[in-house]
């Protein structure tokens, strides 16, 4: 790689690493005042912002990965299956944060002798999950639940999240349990508690100081998802999912991520 062409890389990685900065503290914004109008302006500047920044390392073309994955970060579908749908201000935030994680990793791996990367990376969302084995069936079932929501199969996108975060949290409070194993015994108590049912574990790691108060959006379906399932594994009947629930659970999956690892 020539000077001036690891000047250009280093310079857009910088502008990313910015964006992203800035991208997360307008998530806590609209996380704690999500309609205050100071809050909406400072995102839609962002948005404006990271747009010109993608549009210019995919050399203005629409059709290159990264156009088209900001493109898929501004909409949802509908419980219909049909594209559109205008995605919640929040929402969109977390999304392009993902698409800016995406784009880093991709200049950071450039090809010396091809002078650019001609394919989108393989996602790495999991890296800071302790539990080394665990880290792809969480990418899959990332994936998957995305796809679910895609599709209008809600209750399997929700089931998807909900599963991901306590995965999550189990594997973050093992960890906190096997740190605090030689801790003095008026620390070791804060990492206790992660067995048990789902609400369990969330009040566990909120105490743990492991993850802030974003499990609190989740809908009353999202805290049971566990019996959402028949004996075979299947979606009850009559256990019905809204969109809506679905995609709160989603979100409330990247809180819970963020939480846990604070670089992203």
């Amino acid at each position: 790689m020539d000077e001036a062409l690891r000047a250009q890389r280093d310079f857009a990685l910088g502008q990313l690493e910015d964006l992203t900065r800035r991208g997360r503290q307008i998530s806590d914004a609209l996380a704690a005042t999500p309609d205050a109008a100071p809050s909406l302006a400072a995102a839609r500047a962002w948005q404006q912002a990271s747009a010109a920044a993608i549009h210019q390392l995919a050399g203005g073309s629409k059709a290159h990965w990264l156009s088209r994955a900001f493109s898929g970060a501004l909409l949802i579908r509908s419980a219909e299956g049909r594209a559109g749908v205008d995605a919640n201000v929040r929402e969109i935030v977390d999304r392009i944060l993902d698409v800016l994680a995406q784009a880093g990793t991709s200049l950071s791996s450039l090809d010396p002798a091809a002078g650019a990367p001609a394919a989108a990376p393989e996602p790495r969302r999991f890296e800071f999950v302790h539990n080394v084995e665990l880290r792809a069936v969480l990418e899959q079932a990332f994936a998957d639940s995305h796809d679910a929501l895609a599709r209008g199969e809600c209750g399997l996108a929700l089931i998807l999240s909900c599963g991901v975060i306590d995965a999550l949290l189990t594997d973050a409070l093992e960890h906190a349990r096997r740190q605090a194993h030689d801790a003095p015994d008026g620390l070791a108590h804060r990492s206790r508690g992660g067995g048990g049912s789902f609400e369990t574990r969330i009040a566990a790691a909120e105490h743990a100081g492991l993850i802030r108060g974003g499990c609190a959006r989740l809908p009353p379906v999202a805290r049971g998802y566990r019996d959402l399932t028949d004996a075979e594994g299947e979606l009850r009947a009559d256990a019905p999912v809204s969109e809506r629930e679905a995609r709160v659970a989603g979100q409330v999956l990247r809180v819970v991520m963020r939480d846990l690892d604070p670089g992203r």
